[in-house]
């Protein structure tokens, strides 16, 4: 059985000694980078990997991108390679952040053709709750090659964003929290609101109260009330810079609404142009 969207914790446990499945811990803070490495160093599930938000699941910052633009994709297939991850691996990617950032790796490897990889539901915590083991030793990694075959459409550009919304042909959704869409709490970029036109879909919606994924049923029910009869390519994700976002497709994903596409540059890329419309209703 391959997954694609979630995983349980016993169903990873089930599998842990398979050298065909590679387990990747996502743990990153925003407001402190290096965070997230020392708390894998500290503890994390037995055999896992390492991705750093800003070294490995992002490219390099200009003054045209948002905060985390995607990496080249050869320049991926090589991290990915790097980690022991082929074309055939089964990869589990988990954080402490009920998906908010191992959802990022799930969407990156999808952009690159690698369909065999799942979200840990419930994170770290569900892992330790149900009483499986941690580890501070370091996995022992074969390289190996992964060979990357871009999905060109999964990722759309601002220029899109803008032509799309013009005519109509585009549904935007903000997975950031409603106060930072309606510019009333703005932490982390310069400018506060939304892109006109979007529309807000907070990516704790897509939970319950444990951190946990909602069945495949309440999340059609809650993401129908967004989308209305929309779904694939016409709905376009973004959040602050491209991470949260994909939180929503793997949510639109698990709950067999499929195909649709993330602005990776988001909000911290939209405002680079001050040219560009900013809302606040």
């Amino acid at each position: 059985m391959d997954y694609t969207t979630l995983i349980e914790p016993a169903e990873l446990a089930a599998h842990l000694a398979d050298p065909a499945w590679v387990v990747v811990d996502c743990r990153f803070e925003l407001s402190n980078p290096s965070a997230g490495s020392r708390q894998y160093a500290d503890g994390h599930i037995p055999g896992a990997r390492y991705a750093h938000l800003d070294a490995d699941l992002s490219g390099p910052v200009t003054a045209r991108t948002g905060r985390h633009p995607l990496p080249p994709p050869e320049r991926f297939a090589r991290t990915l390679g790097a980690w022991g991850i082929d074309n055939s691996s089964q990869v589990v990617a988990y954080d402490d952040a009920s998906g908010a950032l191992a959802s990022r790796l799930w969407w990156m490897l999808r952009w690159v053709g690698h369909r065999k990889v799942a979200v840990l539901n419930g994170g770290l915590k569900a892992w330790v709750n149900a009483g499986h083991p941690l580890s501070n030793r370091m996995p022992v990694v074969t390289p190996t090659t992964f060979n990357p075959t871009v999905d060109s459409g999964a990722a759309v550009s601002v220029e899109d964003v803008i032509k799309g919304l013009d005519s109509g042909t585009l549904v935007l959704v903000d997975a950031r929290a409603r106060d930072r869409f309606a510019g009333q709490n703005e932490t982390f970029d310069p400018v506060a609101g939304h892109v006109p036109g979007a529309r807000n879909h907070p990516f704790a919606s897509n939970l319950d109260a444990a951190g946990r994924f909602l069945t495949a049923a309440e999340l059609r029910e809650k993401w129908r009330a967004v989308l209305g009869e929309t779904t694939g390519r016409t709905v376009v994700s973004m959040c602050g810079s491209g991470v949260t976002a994909c939180h929503n497709l793997l949510a639109l994903e698990a709950s067999g609404l499929r195909g649709a596409r993330l602005y990776p540059g988001s909000w911290s890329e939209w405002i680079r142009d001050p040219e560009r419309p900013v809302a606040t209703r």
